[in-house]
């Protein structure tokens, strides 16, 4: 090699040096697949999306710099969660993220191998996510939504708006484990309060007119709507009902209660997104989701709709409103 040929095979070398350092870091660094069942332009999931990204930046993640995140969203069909899962799975994400219970299920038929966090599950070890709480096993771990008394507890709220009532709908979506057990919840204490309840159960977005309109048949007193995100998907369709009826009602999260809904009462869901990064994190770093245990809820809210009552003619007692922990004018 002549002096001309070897001079410019070094300065080519040095040229292409950083480029393929480059290229190297950008390989390295990790993705996130974060399968959502709602549509991208749910504002409810895009809060709690963000609530998600918010953990990560806190951990000092910044998206697109040292941390990348393919969405995958179902629009509502539930149907289309194992295909989009599948999707991530081809992508070879570090880690799948996703919410309630069909997510986490549809991932976990898709991989055995990549780590799966949950940010809201309902009933992971009954619904056959997990092994146990404190010893998930397999892939998955994360945040359960797990508190199905509150349903009974919704209950004893609307009564004290509602001391006569005597008859309740409770809405609840018959294809997830965790909201059969909050309706139970509601029955068990319906009993106790001696109020009737009448369920109405639905499995798809087509099954909202019917079930409603069954509640105004029933003469239902009031509405009780287990939270779940086929029924947050739902909530504008939902509290609209419900103010068209005159129908106090009282729900799983104040997503509800910010689309007009009367009140909530329930685990902070932005609270628990924002947990789930910090399961990312310890995965990312080396921890096996078996050794992680699931955690439950450690915030609630209860939100009240001072606006949403005075068009009901309703009075909140002043011991709801000083127990409030959002209040709306």
């Amino acid at each position: 090699m002549n002096r001309r040929a070897f001079l410019s095979a070094v300065s080519g070398s040095l040229l292409a040096a950083p480029f393929a350092a480059d290229a190297q870091q950008a390989a390295k660094v990790p993705r996130i697949g974060f399968l959502v069942a709602s549509s991208a332009s749910d504002s409810a999931y895009a809060r709690l999306i963000e609530a998600f990204r918010q953990g990560l930046r806190d951990l000092g993640y910044v998206e697109g710099r040292n941390i990348f995140i393919e969405y995958r969203y179902a629009e509502g069909a539930y149907e289309r969660l194992p295909a989009l899962a599948a999707e991530l799975v081809r992508l070879k994400v570090n880690v799948i993220v996703s919410h309630s219970t069909p997510g986490p299920s549809a991932a976990k038929q898709a991989t055995s191998t990549i780590p799966i966090v949950m940010t809201s599950a309902g009933d992971p070890v009954g619904s056959g996510l997990v092994s146990s709480m404190a010893q998930p096993g397999g892939n998955i771990t994360g945040l359960s939504l797990m508190a199905p008394e509150l349903g009974g507890k919704r209950l004893q709220l609307l009564k004290q708006i509602l001391p006569g009532l005597s008859r309740v709908a409770v809405l609840w979506n018959a294809t997830n484990p965790y909201a059969a057990m909050v309706a139970r919840e509601a029955e068990a204490a319906a009993t106790t309060l001696g109020v009737q309840l009448q369920s109405l159960a639905v499995r798809g977005p087509d099954d909202f007119e019917g079930a409603l309109a069954a509640a105004t048949k029933g003469r239902a007193g009031a509405l009780i709507v287990a939270e779940d995100p086929l029924t947050i998907t739902k909530r504008t369709q939902i509290v609209d009902f419900a103010a068209k009826n005159r129908l106090p009602a009282m729900y799983g999260v104040k997503e509800f209660v910010d689309a007009g809904g009367l009140m909530s009462y329930g685990a902070h869901l932005a609270d628990l997104y924002r947990r789930a990064a910090t399961y990312v994190d310890k995965i990312l770093k080396g921890a096996h989701p078996a050794d992680l245990p699931v955690q439950q809820p450690t915030r609630f809210e209860f939100v009240i709709n001072r606006k949403t009552a005075r068009a009901l003619g309703l009075t909140i007692p002043h011991s709801l409103l000083q127990r409030a922990d959002e209040v709306i004018q």
